[in-house]
């Protein structure tokens, strides 16, 4: 289980046996099943979570009752609310499992704890940070300027695995289309 973070920072940083058992201590471990929420909307967020195995959704449900899905996270991703998760407000977004789920759970004192003492652990989390944007930016780009065809093999192209085991109408939502027009395209496939 530990093996899966400490390749995680070794993509980044070089980090010592010992110091990443220090860090690792830092860390809970949880597991979730099937359709439980790591976060959900108007709760505090305490931690973000690394997740070990499984498959959550992020996302948003607008005042119409409609699911808006940001984004998934697989083995070897992080996820929270962020905004909830760095200034200690309620979340606004929900995130549940879609497969049973286990997780290293971080909380915001102790990946402070960890930046201030390890100069290498900080850039990590600054690298992690700015993939992420730029994951969003191309994101939010792709739902600005690309038709649901468009869209739907991009999310093939990037996340082969993933599109096998969402259920239709998960990925549907993802990709801002209807369960029916997810069809039409996968038919087209």
């Amino acid at each position: 289980m530990s093996e899966i973070l400490k390749e995680q920072f070794q993509k980044i940083i070089t980090i010592e046996p010992a110091d990443f058992e220090y860090i690792l201590g830092h860390f809970t471990y949880k597991k979730f099943k099937k359709h439980q929420f790591l976060v959900q909307e108007g709760q505090q967020v305490t931690f973000d979570y690394f997740l070990i195995s499984g498959c959550v959704k992020s996302y948003y449900t607008d005042e119409n009752g409609k699911m808006h899905i940001l984004l998934f996270a697989l083995r070897d991703w992080w996820i929270t609310d962020y905004e909830a998760y760095y200034y200690q407000k309620r979340a606004i977004v929900n995130i549940d499992c879609l497969e049973d789920t286990e997780v290293l759970c971080l909380s915001n004192d102790n990946r402070e704890k960890l930046c201030q003492e390890f100069h290498q652990v900080e850039h990590f989390f600054r690298r992690k940070t700015n993939r992420r944007n730029v994951a969003l930016q191309n994101r939010i780009l792709s739902l600005l300027s690309s038709n649901a065809k468009q869209r739907y093999e991009k999310f093939l192209l990037e996340y082969p695995s993933l599109a096998q085991r969402l259920p239709k109408h998960i990925l549907a939502s993802y990709l801002g289309v209807t369960r029916e027009t997810l069809s039409r395209l996968y038919v087209q496939k």
